[in-house]
């Protein structure tokens, strides 16, 4: 009888064990969040440049995710790469006379760009309602800018700096709340490469110089 009694308390605690195993996994599952911004974007609209620009979109940057794992906090993981590559192909393509995809850089670019943009992540930050005490989610994401003539030689190099914020309260769950921060974000940055592009000394310069080039080669033509 004792014999089985102790036997019975052994299949219980076992039962106990796995039933504690199981709480915690699904705890620590739900604690575990995965934000997926695969955002579309409008197109400026303005003059464009009369440039051809290739526009090279690294792997890393077309995939571009962010994980998370701190003591203080749950786990994130945010994919952004869609979105952003959404985002910089529709800008980029209303900036210019004509923008190139560019597969792979800096070999086998096409004849008759005359430029060619390529961005990078530096960063991407975000501090969640509990942190800043009140009910809305900011996120700030850098990008690192360089731009290369024909050549591929450095034309110039710049910084985006992006913010974008959102409530939580009318939203369905914390994932939501920050995928439309990121959004905001992404929409920030596409306007500061829009208006900012004209503002940096080295494309200003590059700017006026193929202007001149096209108003010499039209004045010869006109002599003609």
């Amino acid at each position: 009888m004792i014999h089985w009694l102790k036997g019975l308390s052994l299949k219980k605690a076992g039962v106990f064990r796995t039933a504690a195993m199981v709480i915690l996994a699904g705890l620590l599952t739900a604690c575990a969040h995965t934000v997926s911004v695969d955002g579309k974007f409008p197109a400026p609209v303005g003059n464009q440049h009369p440039l051809t620009v290739g526009i090279f979109l690294s792997d890393d940057f077309r995939n571009f995710s962010y994980s998370e794992n701190r003591d203080d906090r749950d786990e994130w993981n945010i994919n952004t790469g869609r979105a952003q590559k959404n985002l910089f192909e529709t800008v980029l393509g209303s900036m210019f006379k004509e923008t190139v995809s560019l597969a792979q850089y800096p070999s086998n670019l096409p004849q008759g760009v005359d430029l060619v943009i390529v961005p990078e992540v530096r960063e991407l930050q975000f501090t969640m309602p509990r942190e800043t005490r009140v009910n809305i989610f900011e996120v700030w994401i850098k990008y690192d800018m360089h731009a290369y003539n024909q050549q591929g030689e450095a034309v110039a190099d710049w910084v985006i700096t992006a913010y974008g914020k959102t409530p939580t309260a009318f939203l369905k769950s914390q994932e939501a709340a920050l995928a439309q921060a990121i959004n905001v974000a992404l929409r920030d940055a596409g306007a500061t490469l829009y208006t900012g592009f004209e503002r940096v000394p080295e494309l200003q310069a590059f700017l006026a110089g193929k202007q001149r080039a096209l108003s010499m080669k039209q004045t010869a033509t006109d002599g003609n």
